[in-house]
């Protein structure tokens, strides 16, 4: 059985994901914000919980350090949502706009931090849960600091996670781990969809299925650098495939989390 570790896994996608794979039998690393839902999944699950608040960048480098050795699977999902209807711009612990921090930054990091803990004799696995929802992400204000608006701050931090799998990809190549992103499934019945307002669309069993296939199915034991829309291989906005895009981006971000 795997060892997996699940980011934002005390409620919505997360917690569902961390059912499905504690009922077949894998060791879980459980994170979450909320210290008292995330006992109660961990308990449910009988997973090892870690409690850190991703939008700090120095509690990220912590929840790495409380992962052993040997991971298989790592599943970014933890994320901020649009946020509440005219709601207005926020700052991580850090000063970075939230949504930037915690949905592609946090990622980042920690899975910078946790490859050299990853399993290297056996296929492992990335997974970062993204969206359909995205938009061009502007290298010269990427701190939205004209015009903010967050819906399309969510938006530009999902292109960015996105490229940052296509660039991953590439670096393992050569190496027994894959990274993938997806699309769950849209406007799931889930906390962010409900505060921001917006109705739901897709059942939370159809993001868990697509989710679940990357997480364990043995056909995409060798598939990588790919981006699903639910169960389907589809094509991202086309400024990730950009190599130039890519390179701007990795090096900013590398200047950001102070690498």
């Amino acid at each position: 059985m795997a060892l997996i570790l699940i980011t934002g896994a005390s409620d919505g996608l997360g917690r569902a994901l961390a059912v499905a794979l504690a009922e077949q039998g894998h060791h879980l690393l459980l994170h979450g914000r909320n210290a008292a839902r995330l006992s109660e999944v961990a308990a449910q699950t009988g997973a090892t919980p870690i409690r850190a608040d991703l939008s700090s960048l120095a509690e990220v480098r912590r929840l790495a350090d409380a992962v052993p050795e040997g991971l298989d699977v790592l599943v970014n999902n933890a994320g901020v949502g649009f946020g509440a209807p005219g709601a207005g711009r926020e700052l991580s612990a850090d000063g970075y706009e939230l949504r930037l921090a915690v949905n592609y930054l946090a990622p980042y990091l920690l899975t910078k931090l946790l490859l050299p803990r990853m399993a290297r004799e056996t296929p492992a696995r990335i997974v970062n849960v993204a969206s359909v929802g995205q938009r061009p992400f502007d290298l010269a204000d990427p701190m939205l600091e004209r015009g903010y608006d967050g819906v399309e701050a969510y938006r530009r931090s999902k292109l960015a996670l996105i490229a940052h799998t296509f660039d991953l990809a590439e670096e393992l190549a050569g190496t027994l781990i894959t990274a993938n992103c997806l699309h769950p499934a849209s406007l799931m019945p889930t906390t962010m969809v409900r505060q921001a307002g917006w109705g739901e669309i897709d059942t939370l069993e159809k993001g868990l299925r697509a989710t679940l296939r990357l997480v364990v199915d043995r056909d995409l034991t060798e598939v990588t650098g790919r981006y699903f829309d639910g169960e389907r291989e589809a094509r991202a906005l086309d400024q990730a495939y950009d190599p130039e895009f890519r390179k701007q981006l990795r090096e900013l971000t590398e200047s950001l989390i102070g690498r």
